[in-house]
C-alpha cells in the first residue's frame, strides 16, 4: 500500500532480498499541480496500490532511475499504457525489450512550475552481478516537500532490519548512517565526478531524503548525506 511522505508525495514498499540479504525496495509517488502522477523506481504492485495511485491522479510518467531498477516498468507499463516511459542512459542498451519515450540527460525540470528537478549522478562504474557496468542514477528533488529522492547512490540501513542485513552494511558501509557502501567505492572510476555529482546535489533545498534501500531519512538529511559523502571520498573541503 502506499504510504504519504508529504504534501504530494507518497511511497510504496515491498520486501526484497538481494544476495540472500533483506534490504527491501521503494517507488516513489509525485503529484504535480496538474494532477499528473511521476513513478520513480516503480515496484510490484497489487490491486489496492493500484486504486491508491489511481485515486491520486493521472499516471503520465515512469521511470526508471537507473540502470538497475528497470525490473517492473514493463509491468506498469501494462498497467498505464498510456504513461510515458523515461529511462536512464543505458539502460536502452542493457534492455532492449523495453521502449522507452525519452533517456533521461544531464539535469532537467518537470513540471510547468517547476515543481520536480533531476540530474545525473556521475562516476560510479558499478561491479554488478550482470555485469553491466554502469549505474548511472538519475537523482530528483521535490520542490514542495524539500524531499531529495535517491535510488542506489546512498543507503540508510537501522535496526527495523534484519539483524543480517545490519550486520553487513555494518561492515560495507550505510548502517545508521547515509552513504555509499565500500561496493560504490570500488566502482568508483572518477571520483571527480561523483564529489561534483554530490556538489550540485547539495545545492538543493532539502531535509528528507527517500532511497530505495534503507529507511527514509526526515530531517537533517542533507547534513547526513555530505557527511557520508565526505567520508566516502575522504574530503574535508566539500563546498555546498
Amino acid at each position: 500500500m502506499l504510504r504519504e511522505i508529504d504534501r504530494n508525495i507518497w511511497v510504496g514498499e515491498r520486501q526484497l532480498k538481494f544476495l540472500g540479504l533483506e534490504v527491501g525496495t521503494r517507488m516513489t509517488v509525485i503529484r504535480l499541480d496538474n494532477g499528473e502522477l511521476i513513478i520513480i523506481s516503480p515496484i510490484d504492485v497489487d490491486e489496492t496500490t493500484i486504486q491508491q495511485i489511481n485515486a491520486l491522479g493521472h499516471v503520465t510518467t515512469i521511470i526508471a532511475p537507473n540502470c538497475y531498477h528497470h525490473l517492473f516498468l514493463n509491468n506498469f507499463k501494462s498497467i498505464y499504457p498510456n504513461a510515458e516511459i523515461w529511462i536512464a542512459p543505458g539502460l536502452d542498451l542493457k534492455r532492449p525489450d523495453i521502449k522507452s519515450d525519452r533517456i533521461l540527460s544531464e539535469c532537467g525540470k518537470i513540471g510547468d512550475l517547476n515543481e520536480v528537478e533531476y540530474l545525473l549522478f556521475a562516476g560510479f562504474q558499478t561491479i554488478g552481478i550482470d555485469n553491466s557496468g554502469i549505474l548511472n542514477e538519475i537523482v530528483f528533488w521535490h520542490r514542495e516537500s524539500q524531499t531529495l529522492v535517491l535510488t542506489d547512490t546512498a543507503f540508510h540501513v537501522d535496526a527495523s532490519f534484519p539483524w543480517q542485513t545490519q550486520l553487513v552494511f555494518r561492515i560495507i558501509g550505510g548502517d545508521r548512517s547515509l552513504e555509499p557502501t565500500r561496493l560504490e567505492k570500488l566502482a568508483s572510476r572518477d571520483k571527480e565526478k561523483v564529489k561534483q555529482s554530490i556538489q550540485k546535489v547539495l545545492c538543493w533545498d532539502f531535509h528528507r531524503v527517500i532511497m530505495a534501500h534503507g529507511s527514509i531519512i526526515e530531517r537533517d538529511g542533507k547534513c547526513r548525506l555530505q557527511a557520508g559523502y565526505e567520508k566516502f571520498l575522504s574530503i574535508t573541503n566539500l563546498q555546498i
